[in-house]
C-alpha cells in the first residue's frame, strides 16, 4: 500500500519540527515534563511516573521520542553547529580585481597563507593620512584580518592605513607613537638593535631594519606601489616541531 502524497510531503517538515523541538531542552527530563501537564500532576501525584506515561506514550503528543534518540539527534544538531563554525570563510580577495596594484595584489596572495596560520606578515606602510599628516607604522596582517572586514580594502572603497591600535605607529607631525603586542607578536624596542618583533609560536626575532638580514625564516618585500609613499612586507613561515 502506497503513502498517501500529503503525509509524505510532510515528512521534511516534520523532521525539522522534531529537530527544533530536541533544541529547546538541555536534558531528556525537560523534555518529558514540557509533555506533562499540570492535571497530570493533579491526578499522578508522581513526577517519575508522569515522565514514564509520556515517555510510553500514554501523555503528551502520544508521538514521544525515546531517550537514545533525543541524545542521538542533540548530538546531530551539535555535529551541524561545530561543522557550520569550522566551515573555510571565502577569502576577502575572493572575484576582486587587484591586477592594477602591486600592493593589493600582494595582500590578495597572502591572504589563504595567513588566515590558516601558515604565514604570518608585518606590513609596513608609510604614507600621509586624511590629515595630510605623515605617518608610519608595522601592521599585523593576521590580526587585522581577523577584526576586520578586508573587502573594502580589495574593492578600493578603504585603504589600509597604520593605527595608534597597530604593532607600532608613529605620527611624524605630532611625534606621536604607540606600539602594541598582538596574539602574534610581541614588540621589543631594543636600544642598540631598535624595534624587533618576536613571532609567539616559534619565539623567531624579525629584525626590521633595511641595513641588517630579517632574521631566520624571514623575507623582507618591498612593494613598489603608487599607492603609498612606501610599502614594506615582513613574510616569516613558522614551522611546527615534529
Amino acid at each position: 500500500m502506497s503513502m498517501p502524497k500529503g503525509d509524505k510531503d510532510a515528512e521534511g517538515p516534520h523532521l525539522q519540527d522534531t529537530l527544533d523541538t530536541v533544541e529547546q531542552y538541555e536534558t531528556y527530563e525537560d523534555y518529558l515534563d514540557s509533555q506533562v501537564t499540570a492535571t497530570d500532576m493533579y491526578y499522578l501525584e508522581d513526577e517519575d511516573l508522569a515522565r514514564q506515561l509520556v515517555e510510553l506514550g500514554y501523555r503528551g503528543s502520544g508521538d514521544t521520542l525515546q531517550r537514545d534518540e533525543f541524545y542521538a539527534r542533540k548530538k546531530s544538531l551539535r555535529d551541524r553547529a561545530t561543522q557550520k563554525s569550522n566551515a573555510p570563510k571565502q577569502l576577502a580577495s575572493a572575484g576582486k580585481n587587484v591586477d592594477s596594484s602591486p600592493f593589493l595584489h600582494a595582500l590578495a596572495n597572502r591572504e589563504e597563507l595567513v588566515r590558516n596560520g601558515k604565514l604570518t606578515s608585518i606590513i609596513f606602510i608609510r604614507d600621509k593620512n586624511s590629515k595630510g599628516q605623515e605617518v608610519s607604522g608595522y601592521i599585523d596582517f593576521a590580526q587585522r584580518l581577523k577584526t576586520e572586514n578586508f573587502e573594502p580594502y580589495f574593492d578600493k572603497k578603504k585603504k589600509l592605513m597604520p593605527k595608534p591600535s597597530d604593532l607600532s605607529y608613529y605620527n611624524w607631525e605630532t611625534q606621536t607613537t604607540t606600539s602594541t603586542s598582538t596574539p602574534n607578536f610581541q614588540v621589543i624596542a631594543d636600544s642598540e638593535a631598535g624595534l624587533l618583533f618576536k613571532n609567539k609560536r616559534d619565539r623567531k626575532v624579525i629584525n626590521v631594519d633595511p641595513k641588517v638580514p630579517p632574521g631566520d625564516n624571514t623575507t623582507r618585500i618591498e612593494v613598489k606601489s603608487l599607492e603609498y609613499m612606501q610599502v614594506v612586507i615582513y613574510d616569516h613561515m613558522t614551522r611546527r616541531k615534529g
